[in-house]
């Protein structure tokens, strides 16, 4: 039978194809599901879970989906609007080449970009050894003691060594901060931004004449913004004696050749590894980078890697010194971030791995012969230099002006960076050849030939030339030929579970797929090659990319803006707390600085709340884990005039759906505060509720989580913040580029003006392929898994939080206390005899200690759901077999779980269980098994043991199994 007209277009244009793709259980799974749960239609279980008093009464007004082929035809229009223009600009981006085999094995592959933070690192081994590299490539290069696993960029990263330096510099009791004048731009602005509310003074100086008076720090950017390279040895020398502790600014590539801050005395150094092989993205994602002196390692902001040992004594890699310490110090917590860069940093990593120290060393020597023969053309031809000694940048004083000079440069097709009226700065890198440096001289009227012309001696003076060896490490020496790289880069993939493996059922998180044609863009060169401070009009595309973005968040979450700039959700949490400070100073209310935030909150909102010079008072949660309600109302009398925000995540951090929450936003209201609605969970809400339009004035969104941009082992993040319309002018801006925010701003919070560009093309994919509909079967589907599976588990486990009808939202939790206290079984041996069936554990001990968090997410068909719910049912059994005598806890697969193959196939087995027991406790693991590379590993020795950069062998001696 031939369809009617309008059903073959449909079904040739196949648009609702991707949403049955995306959305893991099929009709006749949810069918299953929703009996399982007393219902007959979704819609039934959505008007039992979700309040009516937060329901939307319309649906979402977004554009019809349309299908992939079609998403990928208007990307590639969007891609064609940008001009991807070689740009010369400098400003802490540069060209560079990523190595194929790097491309193609991490960067695309799901094996990488799909996994998870490492907080089970006995399933993130893999991982885990390439950000040690990463680790041990910047504090070789930096030559400090010790670096950390990536910040967001090097703005941040600034401005986490400035509060870094404030606390640990006890010599000093002074808040004023020097910032280099020399430093990039964007960093000074980020470093204002997030001084001001602190009551940190910063003062723009020429470090080399500190100002008078006290000081607690000092920033100096190396080389400078205009390519100056300066001995830091004599600032370093002068902060100290006036009691400063010394930050540095400093370029990767650039400490290949000219010498290490760590060795001319600094105490903290900063900066952005993009170079290494990460593509510009029109600002991102790059991983920043921040390393310091051993004695300041408990102050370090972010993740630090670190060597232990697992219980068979094998050397074993975890994260090391409580990373997550917003979770565990909350408003006494020193930062916020919870977050890296890690796909980022992997790639920055294995780009030194690839090259190894001589090629890094070729590559830096290159750049700078270039650079130096590009400035010689230039004085001949009777140009004047601003700087004699440079690495990579040269900065010109042209006869007839820049402004001639920056044209003729742009009509050859580069972009130059006009400084002043009288100012020209050209920056190369890996990218630059010869013909590029020909061009830029007939910009300036220069005709000669690159071989005609001698580079200028002397450009890096003998005394500042680095004499001291880096990344010695074997690691760094063993991958010369693509096939080794390649089977390492497999060898290491093959030790971890991401979601590409099974599914990653973690609660707050929303590890979701992250469908291969959202990524798709991402590494076109009309995306990836575009700097973030070209010309606007040569990103014309990405700025109608991100617009299109942004009116689709506005229409999904009710509120009047969105700015994409946060790079992260603690940098959204941030901006949009430094909404409401500026909203409350706008209108005379300087005093509303109380920040309430219940005691169930995330904890990167108390610290967020600190950062934005508040102060945090907790309210307490009830017995459903609900927001207090009496509890509220004294709090917010008690503080009525100095009354600034409540902090609140939705639906709640226990996973249920508040009834009281428009009671809650009034009541708040009615006393002068403001409602920060955290987006986390957003994915429980979309088409089905706005939290503009119930009560809430601003939220942070997770784009990786609820908008598919996968979370890379640990990031790339995206947080827009998205507010009301009297919190707009409040917004993040930018100092480089007025269209970035509004001029009434707090100024940026992430180095780019649109932070990590790069990947919103992810996101905008997602919406435009799910459409309305499918946004919203989304979030229905996500409540139904979650429903599913506590329904299925909670004869087993205790299921700890419901909502109305006794339901959840998208997430729940198990309670494991009664278990453990009957038993001696830990949330912990449960979480690691998963791994025996190959699942990642769900979240633990958060937001209640002793507990799991599970969110399945909408992309998980049924008998991924079922074969997780049979693992936790048959974990269960062994719990029960602990509790009736048949073996101790010691004495059990629990406690000795996971098991690695050099485990079970051992001479000696002398446990109480047998090897089938052990590898095999589902039957079909026989067909398809992860093996863990490690058993369990032993946190407290790598604590009181610290190694955190690539151990040499031989002090490993003493480790069985290494």
């Amino acid at each position: 039978m031939t369809p009617p007209p309008t059903t073959l277009r449909r079904d040739l244009d196949a648009s609702d194809d991707f949403v049955r793709r995306h959305i893991g259980p099929s009709h006749d799974e949810q069918a299953e599901m929703l009996a399982t749960l007393g219902f007959t239609h979704r819609d039934q279980l959505i008007d039992a879970a979700v309040p009516k008093a937060i329901r939307s009464d319309h649906p979402l007004a977004l554009p019809e989906p349309i299908s992939e082929r079609a998403v990928l035809e208007r990307l590639r229009e969007l891609a064609a609007s940008n001009r991807p223009v070689r740009s010369l600009l400098g400003l802490g981006y540069h060209g560079t080449v990523t190595p194929p085999v790097i491309q193609r094995n991490v960067l695309e592959n799901p094996a990488w970009y799909t996994a998870y933070t490492p907080y089970q690192p006995e399933i993130s081994q893999g991982r885990l050894e390439a950000l040690l590299n990463f680790q041990t490539m910047v504090s070789d290069l930096t030559g400090m003691d010790l670096a950390n696993a990536s910040l967001l960029d090097e703005p941040t990263a600034a401005a986490e060594a400035m509060t870094m330096l404030h606390r640990v510099n006890t010599a000093s009791t002074s808040d004023r901060f020097v910032v280099d004048a020399a430093a990039h731009p964007q960093t000074i602005a980020v470093v204002q931004t997030r001084a001001e509310p602190l009551g940190i003074e910063v003062v723009v100086a020429d470090p080399d004449q500190l100002p008078d008076g006290d000081i607690f720090g000092v920033l100096v950017q190396y080389p400078g913004t205009t390519g100056a390279v300066r001995d830091l040895a004599p600032v370093c020398d002068a902060a100290h004696e006036r009691g400063a502790m010394v930050a540095v600014a400093a370029d990767l590539l650039a400490l290949t050749t000219i010498v290490a801050p760590g060795h001319a005395g600094a105490d903290v150094v900063v900066g952005s590894a993009q170079r290494f092989g990460v593509p510009l993205g029109f600002g991102g994602p790059h991983a920043g980078y921040i390393s310091i002196r051993h004695e300041h390692r408990r102050s370090l902001p972010g993740r630090l890697v670190g060597v232990s040992v697992d219980a068979d004594g094998r050397a074993a890699y975890r994260l090391a010194l409580q990373t997550r310490e917003q979770h565990i110090r909350r408003e006494k917590a020193t930062s916020n971030i919870c977050t890296a860069q890690v796909l980022l940093a992997v790639m920055a990593g294995l780009y030194a791995v690839h090259h190894g120290p001589d090629g890094l060393r070729r590559i830096g020597a290159r750049t700078n012969q270039l650079a130096a023969t590009l400035a010689a053309g230039i004085r001949a031809a009777g140009h004047e230099l601003v700087h004699e000694h440079f690495f990579d940048t040269v900065a010109v004083r042209p006869a007839g002006g820049a402004d001639g000079v920056v044209a003729a440069a742009l009509e050859r097709g580069i972009n130059l960076r006009g400084l002043d009226p009288d100012t020209v700065v050209i920056a190369l890198d890996e990218t630059t050849t010869p013909e590029i440096v020909e061009t830029v001289w007939a910009a300036f009227g220069i005709e000669a030939t690159f071989d005609e012309v001698d580079p200028l001696p002397g450009t890096v003076p003998h005394d500042l030339e680095r004499q001291t060896p880096f990344c010695e490490h074997e690691v760094f020496h063993t991958y010369r030929s693509e096939t080794a790289l390649m089977r390492y880069l497999r060898r290491l993939a093959d030790r971890d579970i991401a979601l590409d493996r099974s599914m990653i059922p973690l609660g707050s998180c929303t590890m979701k797929l992250n469908a291969a044609v959202e990524m798709q863009a991402v590494t076109w060169p009309e995306f990836a090659d575009i700097h973030p401070f070209a010309p606007l009009y040569q990103a014309a595309g990405y700025l109608e990319l991100i617009g299109e973005l942004e009116a689709a968040l506005v229409e999904i979450t009710g509120y009047h803006a969105v700015s994409v700039q946060p790079n992260a959700g603690s940098q959204g949490e941030l901006a949009g707390l430094l909404a409401i400070r500026g909203h409350h100073l706008s209108r005379g209310e300087p005093q509303r600085t109380v920040c309430l935030i219940p005691s169930s909150a995330h904890g990167t909102n108390a610290a967020s709340a600190v950062m934005a010079g508040m102060k945090v008072v907790v309210v307490a949660t009830d017995d459903n884990g609900d927001v207090d309600l009496a509890d509220l109302e004294r709090k917010v009398t008690d503080h009525a005039d100095d009354l600034a925000a409540l902090m609140v995540t939705y639906p709640s951090t226990h996973g249920v759906f508040e009834a009281a929450i428009v009671e809650i936003c009034e009541l708040v209201h009615r006393a002068g505060g403001q409602v920060y609605l955290d987006g986390a969970n957003l994915n429980a809400m979309i088409g089905l509720a706005q939290p503009g339009r119930f009560g809430a004035d601003v939220s942070h969104l997770n784009l990786h989580k609820t908008f598919c941009i996968p979370h890379g082992g640990g990031g790339p993040g995206v947080g827009p913040v998205a507010v009301r319309e009297h919190l707009a002018p409040f917004l993040p801006n930018h100092p480089l580029v007025d269209t970035a925010g509004p001029p009434t701003g707090p100024g940026p919070v992430s180095g780019a003006p649109w932070g990590s560009a790069g990947i919103l093309p992810i996101s905008w994919a997602y919406v435009t392929l799910m459409g309305a509909s499918g946004l919203t079967a989304a979030s229905e589907v996500a409540i139904l898994a979650a429903n599913y599976v506590a329904r299925r588990l909670q004869d087993h486990y205790p299921v700890l939080y419901r909502g109305d009808n006794g339901l959840v939202a998208h997430e729940c939790i198990l309670d494991l206390r009664a278990i453990k206290d009957e038993t001696g079984v830990t949330v912990d041996d449960v979480a690691k005899r998963l791994i025996d069936y190959g699942f990642h554990a769900p979240t633990m001990s958060f937001p209640v200690a002793g507990t799991l968090m599970i969110e399945p997410t909408e992309s998980e068909d049924l008998a991924e759901l079922d074969r997780f719910c049979e693992a936790m049912i048959a974990i269960r059994g062994e719990i029960d077999q602990v509790a009736a005598g048949a073996v101790s806890v010691e004495d059990s697969p629990l406690r000795h779980a996971p098991h690695t193959a050099a485990d079970v196939v051992a001479d000696v087995w002398d446990r109480a269980y047998g090897r089938e027991t052990a590898a095999f406790p589902a039957a079909a693991l026989r067909q398809d098994k992860y093996w863990p590379p490690v058993s369990r590993i032993d946190g407290a020795y790598g604590d009181k043991n610290l190694m955190c950069s690539c151990p040499p062998l031989e002090e490993l001696a003493h480790v069985d199994g290494y």
